[in-house]
């Protein structure tokens, strides 16, 4: 495998992975009333009253999820004027010279000039091109935490400093201050046990469910109840807290409650909760039906193609056949209902939770059915047709047994096309299944993407866009590379992978 190949090969990932998001952005800014996203803002819905302020509020919004460019008379006159100035409160006037200037200078940029209904002040805005949106959120993608990320003008007096220390839990680590986080590095009891919050992905916040949160924070979060514990904050204070200190982040305005705890601007933080996180659910129990997947699929696959014709052969091409024609909705409601009436067992996951091992086994079985009737089928044509190979013939020839041909030449190559298949399922694993965790009520991944195009998430759809095509994309060049370490026949070249 020629290095030149593989380099190649990524440059085509990162060009499908821009082509994909480019779509995704024109679907999402373009074809979809940027109206919509208020739907479930209950911010919006208590502003009704109030035109001018629920304007404002609208359009900042459209502005801090990349529609367009928005600038407010206030804006233009700070600059001209010290806030809260008779020169300020007249230049805001709808007839005033500064108003006149301010419409005159952003109608030469293009922009759109509008007035709020009931003061008649005046505003401006642009719409953002498809091509800056997109390149503004790759440019933001890679956020790298400095010791000037935080720019507070409340906080003159910040200091600006990274040092060795330990956690509040008595961890080890490399603090920051002026950082948007506090502990840049550290380490805790949680596996991996050493982690970094120094370069970080940034995919925006949430709008309008889950807001006040990143969207991996979303995806990565602990999910359920509070874990708490007794811990001793950094004034001294003592109490039983869920808090994770690795979290902690910047916060501007502190309340009583963050001035009792902490003796910095760091109060942001995330809870430990009895549950893992939407990402961490559905690679378990994709994980757990992959494996049973290739438990079931690949020994009955073998003993179907080497009882060609038989009893197990057509028991296994009945099922084939069952998974295949049958809607995946069907079966799954039948597997349900068949669980649920024989053996006990819960319909959905919530009715014990993920603590209990119960509420794993009908969303794993349901889940594993198409990989298991997939790997049977293929399985069994690859054993079927080297088995027919001349060098079996030659094998046979040599005086080896049908033992040691079938272990040591027919399954090794027939096993090459399924394990060039293992990370494309790896990665799908980490997605989620979208039916499955919707009819048991599981909180995975496999609910996220559907429930963000319905509450107009733009914000979720676009990260989870770029999480799923990058997974999938990179997927198909590590089976390339496996493919090569399991049969080294094959030699993957930089023209085209050709041997």
């Amino acid at each position: 495998m020629k290095k030149g190949y593989v380099l190649t090969r990524l440059l085509r990932s990162v060009i499908s992975i821009l082509l994909i998001m480019f779509v995704v952005f024109v679907l999402v800014f373009t074809m979809v009333p940027r109206e919509n996203i208020f739907f479930e803002d209950g911010t919006y819905t208590k502003l009704s009253g109030k035109p001018d302020e629920k304007t404002d509020y609208v359009y900042n919004t459209w502005k801090k999820l990349g529609y367009l460019d928005y600038v407010k008379i206030n804006d233009y006159c700070l600059e001209l004027y010290e806030a809260g100035s008779p020169e300020m409160q007249t230049a805001l006037n709808p007839d005033s010279q500064e108003t006149a200037d301010f419409v005159a200078l952003y109608q030469s940029k293009g922009y759109t000039i509008g007035h709020y209904t009931v003061s008649g002040r005046a505003f401006a805005y642009k719409d953002r091109p498809i091509i800056q949106r997109l390149w503004n959120w790759f440019s933001n993608l890679v956020r790298i935490d400095t010791i000037y990320s935080v720019q507070d003008p409340n906080n003159p007096d910040l200091e600006r400093k990274v040092s060795f220390g330990r956690t509040p839990t008595g961890g080890l680590a490399l603090i920051g201050s002026g950082t948007y986080h506090k502990y840049l590095v550290y380490t805790d009891s949680h596996f991996p046990f050493i982690h970094q919050n120094f370069i970080t992905l940034n995919m925006g916040e949430s709008y309008p469910t889950y807001q006040g949160l990143e969207a991996l924070s979303v995806m990565f979060s602990s999910q359920g109840t509070e874990v708490k514990r007794d811990v001793t904050f950094e004034t001294g204070e003592t109490g039983s807290s869920a808090i994770n200190f690795g979290s902690l982040t910047y916060k501007e305005k502190l309340d009583r409650l963050d001035k009792k705890k902490f003796v910095d601007h760091y109060a942001n933080y995330t809870t430990f909760k009895d549950q893992s996180s939407m990402v961490g659910t559905s690679f378990t129990m994709g994980i757990f039906a992959l494996l049973l997947a290739y438990g079931i699929g690949l020994p009955v696959g073998v003993a179907m193609a080497r009882n060609k014709d038989g009893l197990i052969d057509k028991l296994g091409m009945l099922f084939i056949i069952f998974i295949t024609s049958v809607p995946s909705l069907a079966y799954i409601y039948i597997f349900r209902y068949l669980g649920t009436t024989l053996f006990g067992l819960p319909n959905v996951f919530t009715t014990f939770g993920p603590s209990d091992i119960r509420s794993w086994i009908l969303p794993i079985i349901s889940l594993s059915m198409p990989s298991i009737s997939s790997l049977m089928l293929w399985i069994r044509r690859y054993v079927v047709d080297q088995m027919n190979s001349d060098y079996v013939k030659f094998a046979k020839a040599k005086g080896l047994n049908r033992k040691e041909i079938f272990r040591w030449h027919i399954f090794k190559n027939a096993s090459i096309p399924i394990v060039h298949g293992i990370p494309s399922s790896l990665a799908g694993c980490i997605t989620g299944a979208i039916i499955t965790e919707a009819i048991y009520s599981v909180g995975g991944m496999g609910k996220m993407l559907p429930n963000a195009i319905n509450q107009y998430n733009n914000v979720m759809i676009i990260a989870l866009t770029f999480m799923f095509s990058s997974i999938s994309v990179l997927s198909v060049l590590l089976g390339d590379i496996i493919i090569t370490k399991v049969d080294p026949r094959i030699s993957l070249t930089d023209k085209a992978g050709r041997s």
